[in-house]
């Protein structure tokens, strides 16, 4: 994904007519995604297509948008920017990458400014998602009004920042067991309302996505097997219920996998194995199933884990845990 030149300039916002007729227009990129009678999106139609296109829901994306901005105003304004800045002043500003890393996020940062700005606006892309960035790389420029970017700097930067953060990590991972046949993948330990966008930079960062929710796939765990009396009867009584839906058991023991085969388990979840167990297991199961390492994992061992042939490491840290991506914007200064 990565890009060697700068991206060309680019005008968001809305026409007037399409303004005044609502939604993005005739071009927008959820139209496809949404019936017709469905809410329209109110994003500009280019990047609307742009998030669909990154497996995003614009019209989710746009939502996240307001609620962030109408938290950092909370009914009113921005009154250190209103109170110094002049209405009519414009004002170019960089995104800035304060550190190396990998970046998420540039798209969600620009929803939040097309929120907010109440003229056009101009970007310009340096970068795009997924491309690793180093310390004071231009990751993204804006033209607008100044009070329109200043509002908006720290909501898309919260966002740009977090997600940004959650790629880096996955990248981490990622290039440490590069060249097995393991991928590390996410959990659902995600912040609430972010899920989509947190396993978005999860993508962006090498990584795969487990399921989104509770409905994607069956994921038995030891809760499950306690209630209905045992791992293969957890199983059974999944599969007669949802007969066509994947389904994941998560084992702690060695001696639990067979009759997980024998009931015909997709995938077996390995909780807390160590390296040996894990290699035993992978013996054991011969590609009778994929297999996922969970617990125990730490980048020190990971490589360790992902050559005994696993198919997966779960690391529910990418989403819980992974620190921010230090990010900035900076205004330049206007020459006479």
């Amino acid at each position: 994904m990565s890009t060697t030149e700068d991206l060309p300039l680019h005008q968001i916002g809305l026409s007037e007519e399409e303004a005044a007729a609502g939604g993005c227009g005739d071009g927008c990129g959820c139209g496809e995604t949404f019936e017709a009678d469905a809410m329209e999106c109110g994003l500009d139609a280019a990047l609307a297509e742009l998030l669909a296109g990154a497996g995003l829901d614009p019209l989710q994306v746009e939502d996240i948008a307001h609620l962030a901005v109408e938290e950092d105003l909370d009914g009113g304004e921005d009154i250190t920017t209103v109170a110094t800045i002049p209405e009519d002043a414009v004002a170019t500003g960089d995104f800035t990458a304060r550190e190396d890393g990998t970046v998420a996020g540039l798209r969600i940062a620009e929803a939040i400014l097309s929120v907010v700005c109440t003229d056009e606006f101009e970007v310009e892309r340096h970068v795009e998602d997924g491309d690793r960035v180093s310390a004071g790389q231009k990751l993204l420029t804006v033209r607008t009004r100044t009070r329109d970017l200043l509002t908006a700097e720290r909501s898309a930067l919260n966002l740009l920042c977090r997600l940004s953060g959650i790629a880096t990590a996955t990248r981490e991972w990622a290039d440490i067991i590069k060249g097995t046949k393991a991928a590390v993948r996410d959990t659902r330990k995600t912040t609430v309302g972010l899920r989509a966008l947190e396993k978005y930079a999860v993508r962006c960062g090498d990584g795969v996505n487990h399921r989104m929710s509770l409905s994607d796939a069956a994921l038995v765990k030891d809760n499950h097997v306690v209630a209905a009396g045992g791992v293969a009867a957890a199983f059974r009584a999944v599969r007669e219920r949802f007969p066509e839906v994947p389904i994941e058991v998560e084992v702690d023991r060695l001696d639990q996998i067979e009759p997980v085969l024998a009931e015909g388990a997709d995938l077996i979840l390995l909780d807390n194995f160590t390296v040996e167990q894990t290699r035993e297991a992978v013996e054991l199961v011969s590609g009778r199933a994929m297999l996922e390492s969970s617990g125990r994992l730490t980048l020190v061992n990971a490589r360790a884990y992902a050559e005994t042939g696993v198919d997966y490491l779960a690391v529910g840290a990418l989403t819980h845990s992974s620190p921010i991506l230090d990010i900035g914007l900076d205004l330049r200064e206007e020459t006479a």
